[in-house]
């Protein structure tokens, strides 16, 4: 008698089990797959892989970078990379002779035009060979979505 209560038991449990670990339907939603506008990027009215004169770029740095579409919308700038690519004058220790070397200063921002450090330390000492480039922008539609725009690269000449 005491086995078949337990046995009425675990066949009562096994009976209940299945009922109490069923699974609720997951409801999903389909999200519309984003496609981004084709945007292009400019700094003055230079586009990626132009090249400038000295004078040209020394005003070209403390302008806004600008993000437009085909109907010419802007979209606002979430952030950027910027690098400068700066040439210099070493000396070789092995020969002593003076060679050209570049270096790079970059950071990350979040406004445009570049900070007034920034355009401070590099206006006016601008020369031939050097690169201003605007890389890993990102900006925002009108429905709050971010996504990448071109980057600029701008050669002085």
């Amino acid at each position: 008698m005491k086995n078949l209560k337990y046995l009425l038991l675990i066949f009562f449990l096994l009976a209940i089990c299945p009922i109490s670990f069923a699974q609720q339907k997951e409801v999903i939603t389909k999200v519309p797959k984003f496609k981004p506008p084709i945007v292009k990027t400019f700094l003055g009215i230079n586009q990626n892989g132009a090249q400038v004169t000295v004078d040209e770029a020394n005003q070209l740095v403390g302008l806004p970078l600008k993000v437009v579409d085909a109907k010419n919308n802007v979209y606002p700038i979430v952030s950027y990379q910027f690098l400068y690519r700066q040439k210099t004058i070493i000396v070789n220790d092995e020969t002593g002779k003076k060679e050209v070397a570049f270096t790079i200063v970059a950071d990350r921002f979040q406004t445009t035009p570049l900070p007034k450090v920034w355009i401070d330390n590099i206006k006016g000492r601008l020369q031939k060979d050097e690169q201003l480039y605007f890389f890993d922008i990102v900006v925002k539609d009108k429905e709050g979505r971010d996504f990448s725009a071109p980057e600029l690269k701008i050669t002085i000449k």
